[in-house]
């Protein structure tokens, strides 16, 4: 079995005035069946208050991320199932339920990790 990531950048989630229980209460929803199904890993968001620093091998910190890379932010989930088609299911699940498109990845396998 293969870990996926399934997640969403913050700006994406767009959900509509009044809806936003109706949107936790879902994604929930989704996370618990993940749980009762055994392929849950993992799954939130990031804490946007905790600033971002890259460390380098000496230990110095400079502030902020990778200056050319994208942001790392939104919600996350890390399942571990079975096939790609699998992975593609849940992720439709978590879109429906979180008002916006996911994107879909699978963790390379390193069996010394």
């Amino acid at each position: 079995m293969a870990k996926y990531l399934i997640s969403f950048p913050a700006a994406a989630m767009q959900i509509p005035d009044g809806q936003r229980d109706t949107v936790i209460r879902e994604s929930h929803a989704v996370i618990d069946d993940a749980k009762a199904a055994g392929v849950y890993v993992f799954a939130g968001g990031l804490d946007d208050r905790v600033p971002v620093v890259r460390v380098a091998a000496d230990g110095t910190t400079t502030e902020g991320g990778y200056p050319d890379g994208p942001a790392l932010d939104g919600g996350f989930a890390v399942l571990e199932l079975p096939t790609r088609e699998a992975a593609l299911d849940w992720a439709a699940r978590l879109a429906r339920a979180c008002s916006c498109a996911q994107e879909l990845r699978v963790f390379h396998f390193d069996p010394a990790s």
